[in-house]
């Protein structure tokens, strides 16, 4: 494993640890379509969520392509009750992340089960996720092997156990 690859894993690990109901991440998305995603949302909520194309009506995707920063998923509209929904999963709270630089952009919805996550624990999600949205920007400067270990372990988080 690449020092890349080991210190995503690490800053995966780290974000899990903070927002321990889940999280989806989307990086260098470019038109609807990331480079690398990385979700731990729990598998039932990724299936309904997929099966039922709530992307569309999903208001951290609204928001993150119209903003960069931080926004608490109390304060996001959601007149489509994606967030609603998604508390049955037991994802009661979230902040949604967007960073940008240049013309790529990702964003990052993340979860705590029992309460609002803390200004230090959105300034470390957000910190994190800028951190690994900038080093893995250039994956064209990334050796070949690196990106399919990337893809790899988007796999892995995703779908634990594949």
């Amino acid at each position: 494993m690449s020092s890349a690859q080991f210190e995503i894993s690490e800053a995966l690990g780290q974000l899990h640890e903070i927002a321990n109901a889940g999280y989806a991440l989307g990086f260098h998305i470019e038109y609807t379509t990331p480079k690398f995603v990385f979700q731990t949302y729990p598998k039932a909520w990724l299936d309904y969520y997929s099966s039922n194309g709530l992307i569309m009506n999903d208001p951290m995707v609204a928001w993150g392509f119209e903003n960069t920063g931080n926004q608490k998923w109390s304060d996001l509209e959601d007149p489509a009750g994606v967030l609603e929904k998604a508390t049955e999963y037991g994802m009661k709270f979230g902040v949604v992340i967007a960073v940008a630089s240049g013309d790529s952009r990702s964003i990052g919805g993340f979860a705590h089960p029992d309460r609002e996550f803390t200004p230090e624990e959105v300034a470390q999600i957000e910190a994190i996720t800028t951190r690994i949205h900038e080093n893995t920007a250039e994956t064209a400067r990334l050796e070949d092997e690196t990106v399919e270990q990337l893809k790899k372990m988007s796999v892995m988080v995703t779908h634990p156990g594949s």
